[in-house]
Parts: C-alpha cells; sequence; structure tokens
C-alpha cells in the first residue's frame, strides 16, 4: 500500500523553518511537534537562512523597471519598422 506524499504550504514551511531558527527547541522537538521528518526541518532552515539575504535585495525593482524600459523600446522600434515597411510597400506598388 502506497502513501501519498503530504504537501506543505509556504506559510508552513516559514513557520517552521522561523522556529528552528529561533532554537528555543531542538529540530527533533519542533519535528515532533509538527509531525514532520527532522531533516525536513533541518532542510527548510537551511533555505530560509540561505534565502534570507535576498529579502532585502531591491534589484529586482530596478530590474523590472529596465526590463519594462527596453519593452517599451522595442515596441516603438516595432512600429517605427512597420511604418517603414508599409511606405516600401506602398513606393513598390506605385514603381509598377
Amino acid at each position: 500500500m502506497r502513501t501519498q506524499r503530504r504537501r506543505h504550504s509556504a506559510e508552513f514551511k516559514a513557520k517552521v523553518a522561523l522556529e528552528a531558527v529561533k532554537g528555543l527547541k531542538t529540530l527533533n522537538e519542533i519535528a515532533s511537534q509538527y509531525q514532520i521528518h527532522p531533516q525536513q526541518v533541518k532542510q527548510w532552515k537551511k533555505q530560509l537562512l540561505d534565502e534570507l539575504p535576498s529579502v532585502f535585495n531591491h534589484a529586482p525593482d530596478k530590474q523590472a523597471q529596465q526590463q519594462d524600459e527596453l519593452t517599451a523600446q522595442l515596441y516603438q522600434q516595432i512600429g517605427q519598422l512597420k511604418v517603414e515597411l508599409d511606405w516600401l510597400k506602398k513606393k513598390s506598388e506605385q514603381l509598377r
């Protein structure tokens, strides 16, 4: 008989990892409290500590702004090329 894997929400993982980072209880105590394997608590704690510096990184906002500017510029070029193509088609029809 096969058991189905449990899927935990991001909120649950954050709650467990934060409790592990606080260090008020051992990993085994936290694992038994939430009925998960201690190794899972350890992995979530490590993931939290690895991702924590990126919380204060504002580069994605700047990167998103640059991406929007690039997109607008490319759309402008597409529009200009479409106008030029239409003009050339019209002129080529006149020469025939």
